[in-house]
């Protein structure tokens, strides 16, 4: 195998110009990560851009259409490494169409707020989701403070 898998995952927030609150996704398997938290998404597929394979994974898990906002940054182009063969990178997204739903993959979704005493530190996330929640949070306190000043 060449190269990285390429993984996609949707930051849903309530509002792409003033986030307040995420939502979240449990985890049914594999076994090591079932009852743990996540980003929905998936992995690109051939022939795909990151963009179109998260579209295509928030409709196929959750059931919605979505417009998608800034990604979230990595340390590199590749995005936040999930293990030694995969990398992910996130992007806000803000809900178009349909009531987001745990299609798959899911067995509870949650929407919690993006304070940074509140709920979404203290949830038993996937550990390599861990540092991209707390980018996240950093990304989102900037959008806030930018749209408070204008």
């Amino acid at each position: 195998m060449t190269g990285l898998i390429k993984v996609v995952g949707g930051a849903v927030v309530d509002s792409l110009a003033r986030p307040t609150r995420l939502l979240v996704a449990r985890r049914t398997a594999p076994p090591q990560f079932a009852g743990m938290w996540e980003f929905p998404g998936g992995k690109v597929e051939s022939g795909e851009v990151a963009e179109q394979a998260l579209h295509r994974e928030l409709r196929e898990e959750l059931g919605i259409g979505v417009r998608l906002g800034t990604e979230v940054l990595a340390e590199t182009a590749a995005g936040w490494p999930l293990n030694a063969r995969a990398s992910m990178r996130v992007w806000f997204a803000e809900v178009t169409d349909g009531e987001p739903q745990p299609l798959e993959d899911h067995d509870e979704l949650r929407w919690v707020s993006l304070d940074r005493n509140g709920e979404v530190l203290t949830l038993p996330w996937i550990p390599a989701d861990l540092p991209i929640v707390r980018a996240l949070l950093d990304s989102a306190a900037r959008v806030e403070s930018a749209a408070a000043q204008r």
